[in-house]
């Protein structure tokens, strides 16, 4: 008996067909702003811990996806600026935790990479560390 293997089409660019993506991105990308605001909101307003927790799961929740759909469609995606970006951003929030005085400028500069990162040339956003040259940018979604 003969088995199939499933194969996923690739672009020239290493980008992977995903229909519909460009809803995906924008339903997900709006979710995490309406999640994140909540939670910046919360900690400049100095909003109890506990009542921060739903905010800062939908972030995470919403950010996991985007990331897991980035990676899924174009796997370089972690060595582009914009991944490592991305990273940063992590770091960045995961930094309140230890440094909870600091929160609202960790929360701030978080802000600042992203604005920074998702608006800067293609040229820059889309470079590769480790292949050391620009991959990607045309991709639609």
């Amino acid at each position: 008996m003969r088995t199939q293997q499933a194969s996923v089409s690739v672009t020239a660019d290493g980008v992977r067909p995903f229909a519909g993506v460009r809803l995906v991105r924008t339903v997900l990308r709006t979710a995490h702003l309406v999640a994140f605001g909540a939670l910046y909101g919360g900690h400049v307003y100095d909003v109890p811990r506990t009542e921060l927790h739903a905010a800062l799961g939908w972030t995470v929740a919403t950010g996991a996806a985007l990331m897991g759909l980035e990676l899924y469609r174009t796997p370089v995606w972690f060595w582009q600026i914009r991944g490592l970006a991305t990273l940063v951003k992590i770091a960045l929030v995961a930094a309140v935790a230890l440094w909870w005085d600091a929160r609202v400028g960790l929360l701030t500069l978080a802000i600042v990479v992203g604005g920074v990162s998702s608006h800067m040339p293609g040229k820059y956003r889309y470079y590769s560390i480790k292949h050391r040259r620009v991959i990607g940018g045309r991709e639609s979604g």
